[in-house]
């Protein structure tokens, strides 16, 4: 099965998901961007329809793999925009391209390394993984991204996700994380980039802080703060978001 999805017609966009997430929670906003842009989503390796080769990645291997895809695809000049893991992986393709991308856009992410509780977080994560496999740590992980406000109305999207991730692996979980953790800063990636910026962000996310959020938002162009949401907008707020992004994009 391919690993990616294209759909539309005109500038290219490029949608990177995050941890235990796959191409698929791009569907719905697709369907209204590929009104006016050529619409990639990306699975990356180790995640929905793409299999782990490797044992170890990190934000460096999956730029330079997404970059050989841009080349085989002839994707040029894309706007990339990431979702948690995802806008890691924009911003070390950020700094692997330069300008030869057009925008990039952070979404519920950060340029900022892990700080000492979150490494130790991440730490625990893996260890919680090599005890207890990916299930248990899907069916507590996975309801945690979502305002406890939004969680009841949104149960069956959550159980739908718990199924995407099981898609994955224990060991791709425990890759990943280790990634995660280690990731270089790159908030001079985020300062300096040449292209438009978009930053969305989530009052109530407990996996980016709204606090790290603030502090690259003077260096967003286009910068949405949901003050009802937690860590996925594009499910808790999707009107928002989605107008947000189409804001950006026109511009």
């Amino acid at each position: 099965m391919p690993h990616f999805t294209k759909t539309g017609q005109g500038q290219p966009l490029i949608l990177i998901h995050g941890f235990c997430e796959s191409k698929e929670i791009w569907i719905e906003m697709t369907e209204a961007l590929a009104a006016t842009h050529t619409v990639f989503a990306f699975d990356l390796p180790g995640f929905g329809d793409n299999p782990l080769s490797k044992k170890e990645i990190s934000m460096e291997s999956l730029a330079a793999d997404m970059a050989d895809w841009m080349e085989r695809e002839r994707i040029e000049s894309p706007i990339v925009i990431g979702h948690s893991l995802g806008g890691y992986v924009t911003l070390a393709l950020a700094e692997l391209l330069g300008p030869r991308l057009k925008g990039i856009g952070l979404f519920h992410s950060t340029a900022l390394s892990d700080d000492a509780e979150k490494k130790h977080t991440r730490n625990k994560v893996i260890a919680f993984l090599e005890k207890n496999g990916i299930d248990p740590f899907l069916e507590s992980f996975v309801p945690g991204l979502f305002a406890p406000s939004k969680a009841v109305h949104l149960e069956s999207r959550i159980q739908w996700l718990i199924r995407e991730g099981k898609r994955s692996s224990t060991a791709a979980l425990i890759a990943y994380t280790a990634a995660m953790r280690d990731r270089k800063d790159r908030l001079d990636v985020w300062k300096h980039f040449s292209g438009k910026k978009l930053l969305i962000s989530g009052r109530l996310d407990t996996a980016v802080k709204i606090e790290n959020s603030r502090q690259l938002q003077p260096f967003a162009d286009f910068y949405l703060e949901l003050e009802d949401a937690a860590h996925m907008g594009m499910f808790e707020e999707p009107e928002k978001c989605l107008k947000t992004i189409q804001v950006f994009m026109a511009n």
